[in-house]
């Protein structure tokens, strides 16, 4: 094992020390607690992980999300061990009235070995394309067991998967474009980890964050600040002395800031004098870096003066709060000024690259993914599941009660066109035609005819230990992959076409029965 590799596992392993075998909510061990006084703590049950919408960022919409966070939960789950200082902590713990708030049997039953070893994880692969109601992973176990994890699971998903979606949205605005993740100082503290690699997994080509890059075995990336430039002005160097020394220090990967000063009278010409100085001595530049102003006026213009000075291949770094509108904006103002310039405008848009820091990191406009975790189904004492349900006035958050499994459907054009939510013992098609229903209208259905079908994949997979080995290139090859192959109405940036997900009609009139009994009793 090479030197970065140890340095690599070294920091995931300090990463993942921020989550024990506690790092869960205060009512979930309280629950365990009832149901082993209750003596039902090792009855099989299923929980399921979803979220309900896709992320809203108010002016515009995901009609998807991108699946991250797995790798890392199953890392957590198969090193979970209670040790005799979490039990001591526990047994340490007092009401308002002095009580114990652990007895003593519960705290046993928490410190057998082994103790979550019994659950099973069933999940669709990080990195995949999902939609909201429709089961991400399925949890099915020992009931207390599977209810102390509820918290970490939903920890380890949403705000990834948040940020795995908005990265998809970016990289897919930029146009083929290379998108850069910068957004580590206004991340929310060393959880910023799990969004970097959550943004990797969207399509971001590499991080400003260099600790971050060895762990996830990928360069880092960078430029410089406005304070080098700063530095050699003040020092009577001026900005040329700044760009000089540069270039002295990385020849070979030498990118310019050219906006401290005045970005089309100093700051480019003086770039190019720098870059004229580094060919002479047998180096190629990389690029420049434009970071306030109108950012769209001034790479064409930055384009030009390259340009003509003989550097088409330079790259042209945009950064300053971008986003996927901003990015889509700035590609529609280039055809605009490029054209009023009487220059072409798809060789700037091939050169730009993006650097994309707080609202991605943030995921601005949409900070939380409203994914749950919901008990689904119960063994009762004749070892028959019993479904659960929990009744709401809003339809939408009335769960899927049962265990289920997830198909996706893909048209004869390759597309995916429905996903398709039945009971683990049902085939999608056991008829030529079949009638599915919407999951939150029960007054909507459509029928669905097995010739019009090309594919069917089903989505849920038993999770082994691999699932924490995959490398960040793989996951971002499958949402590369399945971005693909969701219709453009569903990939657009605002106002996307809803993806339709369903369920069968057995889960259907199941879920029917199942909240009239609850009803009636």
């Amino acid at each position: 094992m090479s030197g970065e590799q140890e340095l690599g596992d070294a920091i995931r392993a300090r990463w993942a020390a921020t989550r024990g075998p506690l790092f869960t909510d205060m009512y979930e061990l309280a629950m365990a607690q009832v149901y082993v006084s209750q003596g039902i703590s090792e009855r099989p049950a299923q929980f399921d992980y979803f979220f309900r919408s896709a992320p809203d960022y108010g002016t515009h919409q995901a009609g998807f999300c991108v699946t991250a966070g797995l790798g890392p939960f199953v890392e957590w789950l198969s090193g979970l061990m209670i040790a005799p200082a979490h039990i001591e902590a526990l047994a340490g713990m007092r009401s308002a009235t002095g009580s114990a708030v652990f007895d003593a049997p519960f705290l046993e039953w928490l410190a057998a070995p082994d103790r979550f070893a019994d659950i099973e994880i069933r999940a669709v692969a990080e990195g995949r394309v999902v939609h909201a109601q429709a089961p991400i992973a399925t949890v099915t176990g020992p009931l207390a067991a599977c209810q102390i994890i509820e918290t970490s699971l939903l920890n380890h998903f949403n705000y990834p998967t948040l940020i795995a979606t908005k990265a998809a949205r970016v990289v897919q605005s930029a146009r083929g474009g290379r998108v850069l993740e910068f957004g580590m100082r206004r991340g929310p503290a060393t959880g910023v980890n799990e969004g970097i690699r959550a943004a990797l997994i969207g399509g971001c080509v590499s991080t400003s964050n260099v600790e971050a890059a060895i762990a996830l075995g990928t360069e880092p990336s960078g430029t410089h600040a406005h304070s080098l430039v700063q530095a050699y002005m003040a020092l009577g160097q001026g900005e040329l002395g700044a760009f000089r020394a540069m270039a002295a220090s990385a020849p070979d990967g030498c990118i310019l800031l050219v906006d401290t000063v005045d970005t089309l009278r100093s700051g480019v010409p003086n770039a190019i004098t720098v870059f004229d100085e580094l060919r002479a001595n047998g180096h190629e530049p990389v690029g420049v870096r434009l970071d306030s102003g109108d950012l769209a006026y001034l790479a064409v213009r930055a384009a030009t003066l390259l340009d003509e000075a003989g550097y088409p291949d330079v790259s042209i770094v945009l950064s300053s709060d971008l986003d996927e509108l901003t990015i889509w904006q700035i590609l529609t103002q280039i055809d605009d000024d490029a054209e009023r310039l009487g220059v072409e405008p798809e060789p700037i848009r091939q050169r730009l690259v993006y650097g994309v820091g707080t609202r991605l990191i943030t995921s601005h406009g949409a900070g939380a993914l409203n994914g749950v975790y919901k008990l689904v189904g119960v063994q009762d004492a004749d070892g028959k599941w019993a479904p659960a349900i929990k009744l709401s006035e809003d339809p939408g958050k009335v769960p899927l009660p049962g265990r289920k499994t997830v198909w996706r459907l893909y048209d004869r054009r390759g597309s995916a066109v429905v996903d398709l939510i039945g009971l683990a013992d049902e085939e999608p098609f056991p008829t030529e035609s079949i009638v599915v229903h919407d999951p939150s209208r029960t007054d909507v259905s459509q029928t669905l005819r097995r010739s019009d079908i090309a594919e069917i994949e089903e989505l849920l997979d038993v999770v082994g230990p691999s699932a924490a080995s995959a490398t960040i290139g793989e996951l971002a090859g499958r949402c590369s992959a399945d971005i693909v192959r969701l219709d453009v109405g569903v990939r657009r940036l605002v106002n996307p076409h809803r993806y339709h997900v369903s369920i069968t009609d057995r889960l259907h009139r199941l879920r029917a029965d199942v909240i009239a009994e609850a009803r009636s009793s």
